[in-house]
């Protein structure tokens, strides 16, 4: 086991600037950035006994990945339920996403912990507490201090749902023996596409397979059964629709289409989910006149007859609302943004529509489109001509959010492929 000079430059500069970090963290605690409560965890701090056996340490950096990871957690859980699999994340959001779906009993065998800032005491601290016989690592979150670790402890570990963009391996390439040494700590990449793939070869990546999107690959988002059954007898035959995970430049030109469809369909209710819900009461504010009657969920505000767009800032309930609107338009997608998971609501009977800018799933928007499960419009003005054709049309409605689901149901092939891989590397 070589001592690589990177490792050991990472060591002294990381001790210099501990004082500095810890600093950081802490103006980030009180700006509500991070959890102060478990502080400690960003510094290698375990707030829990390490269970017997083996241990599998997954990292997802934020919502999106650990979103991702959740369906391959249950399908190992479900495989070996012997294993303790502990979960990682970066933020505070993605802490209580892991938090919900424990309390709603989706997720088994899993430990939650904030993982360690990318400094040599709480790294050497969370790695000799813990002991991982085997390291997933999501995406393209790369630590190299942490990495270097890993690797210099011998655990062997596997990169799973890597994307490697063109822009992304032209930057890496200006450093190409820096990419090589962080690439080579993994013993197998998975990569989300075959251009992908191609991009971490590139670098010189070594064992590289084609495995897809994890993202692609994930049950029903959940809801309490009884939470739909009496938002179902609120809203009744009401006419509706949701615009989901919508960002900052998109909510004003919901409103416009819903203006426009308002007399058209009367009792039409729009209901708006932000990515980030804490932008609610913003949202709420910008978008009420005196001809738009707005509700806040975080404020318990009761939908009535009189309601024209409900903005449920809420962190994961948007199983709840995709199960209540039968048309969903994905956010992310009328501004340059790259879209949202436009499967999510495919998996739950709902005809997807978005924009043109979807370049973050682009190979579930073909896939989609080629099924027949979704459209693609350009802008507001096509938004409101398509969500007006299908608010009209319920049989319509019904054989694309079928088509959707159809196609959405087939893309879970991935789990077996890195399940299978998981168990290979783990003893019994």
């Amino acid at each position: 086991m070589s001592m690589d000079w990177r490792r050991l430059l990472w060591r002294g500069t990381g001790h210099l600037l501990a004082p500095a970090v810890m600093l950081w963290l802490r103006r980030r605690a009180d700006a509500g950035k991070e959890d102060a409560a478990r502080l400690a965890e960003r510094f290698g701090h375990a707030t829990m006994a390490r269970p017997a056996g083996r241990l599998v340490w997954c990292h997802g950096a934020s919502v999106g990945e650990a979103q991702a990871l959740l369906p391959l957690l249950q399908h190992l859980h479900a495989a070996r339920p012997d294993l303790t699999l502990l979960l990682t994340t970066g933020t505070v959001t993605s802490a209580e996403l892991v938090r919900q779906r424990a309390a709603q009993g989706t997720l088994k065998g899993v430990i939650h912990q904030f993982v360690p800032v990318d400094l040599p005491n709480a790294v050497d601290r969370f790695l000799d507490h813990w002991r991982p016989d085997l390291v997933l690592w999501s995406e393209s979150d790369f630590w190299p201090g942490i990495l270097a670790e890993i690797q210099h402890r011998d655990i062997p570990s596997l990169l799973v749902n890597a994307r490697m963009s063109e822009r992304s391996c032209r930057r890496w390439s200006l450093a190409p023996q820096t990419a090589h040494w962080l690439l080579r700590s993994f013993r197998t990449i998975y990569a989300q596409t075959a251009q992908d793939a191609e991009r971490l070869r590139r670098l010189g990546a070594a064992n590289v397979i084609e495995a897809g999107n994890l993202k692609q690959a994930a049950p029903p988002l959940p809801a309490h059964a009884e939470t739909v059954m009496q938002w179902q007898m609120t809203l009744g035959d009401r006419p509706r629709w949701l615009a989901a995970s919508t960002h900052p430049g998109e909510e004003q030109q919901i409103a416009g289409v819903h203006r426009a469809l308002k007399s058209r369909f009367p009792g039409l209710l729009t209901i708006i989910a932000p990515r980030h819900p804490q932008r609610g009461p913003e949202i709420a504010a910008a978008l009420a006149t005196p001809d738009c009657a707005i509700a806040l969920r975080s404020r318990s505000e009761a939908v009535t007859e009189a309601t024209d767009i409900y903005v449920a800032d809420t962190l994961g309930e948007l199983g709840l609302w995709y199960r209540l609107c039968p048309v969903v338009m994905m956010g992310g997608s009328l501004i340059p943004h790259g879209g949202q998971n436009p499967l999510e609501p495919a998996r739950l009977d709902c005809a997807v529509l978005f924009g043109p800018s979807m370049f973050n799933f682009s190979e579930a928007v073909a896939g989609l489109l080629e099924a027949g499960g979704a459209q693609q419009v350009q802008d507001a003005a096509e938004l409101t001509a398509a969500l007006g054709i299908l608010l009209a049309d319920p049989a319509k409605t019904a054989g694309i959010a079928a088509a959707a689901r159809t196609y959405a149901g087939g893309q879970n092939r991935i789990l077996d492929i890195l399940g299978d891989a998981v168990l290979q590397q783990l003893p019994d």
